[in-house]
């Protein structure tokens, strides 16, 4: 299996990106090669299975929480790819980089509480018919870390009402532990393909004992093929 993890100036996940795909694929006694791809390179691997757009503070979150990093060179070879049916995660700041490239519809905008939020949620898995949550169930509930300022998904009725016909949310906020007032408690969405995901959760901070669970790593063991351990 071959990934690509991002890195642009202010990212603060992408090493932990990283480490949850190795040992996500190690669980089961596979191997699989992680290339770290500095932002400002025109070219990914070939031959990828992953692309992960990591948390942090890209550019330091100026203009808008994303918009600079969309506009950097790699962001046009991660669209050829996406359209060639490369699989592309973005958690946190790469779910906004995603909404602000336009590859994902809506926007991000500041908590309803205008403060930062660090702590853990649970998620209800809306969709398990994914390249990215084969490994769940439906209706499942799982832990998740958040960190962020500008985690309030919002998108217009129209919008709304065609990404929750179409099975395109695929994570919820449960049991009232939405952070930051998003729409319909909306954590995570996919593109109509169904090989871009955007959430704002952590996924890869919960994924070993070390972590306090492992919750996260079937999302990863989705998006790489393998069964999570």
């Amino acid at each position: 299996m071959k990934t690509a993890v991002l890195v642009f100036p202010g990212s603060n996940c992408d090493r932990d990106c990283k480490v949850a795909v190795e040992r996500s694929l190690a669980a089961k006694g596979k191997r699989g090669d992680v290339t770290m791809v500095w932002h400002e390179d025109n070219e990914l691997p070939s031959g990828l299975d992953l692309i992960v757009i990591p948390g942090g503070f890209s550019y330091g979150d100026y203009l808008r929480c994303g918009a600079i990093a969309a506009r950097m060179p790699i962001m046009q070879a991660i669209k050829d790819k996406a359209d060639q049916g490369v699989k592309v995660l973005g958690v946190c700041n790469g779910f906004q980089i995603l909404v602000e490239a336009g590859m994902l519809p809506g926007a991000l905008m500041r908590n309803a509480s205008l403060k930062f939020v660090c702590r853990e949620v649970k998620l209800e898995v809306v969709n398990a018919e994914t390249e990215f949550t084969s490994a769940y169930a439906k209706g499942q509930i799982i832990r998740s870390p958040v960190a962020h300022h500008d985690g309030n998904y919002f998108v217009d009725p129209e919008t709304l009402e065609s990404i929750e016909g179409e099975g395109r949310v695929v994570f919820r906020y449960a049991e009232g532990t939405n952070p930051n007032g998003s729409v319909n408690d909306i954590a995570g969405v996919i593109n109509a393909k169904g090989n871009v995901l955007g959430m704002m959760p952590h996924p890869e901070n919960l994924i070993e004992a070390a972590h306090g669970g492992n919750d996260g790593r079937g999302l990863f063991a989705s998006a790489l093929g393998v069964i999570a351990a």
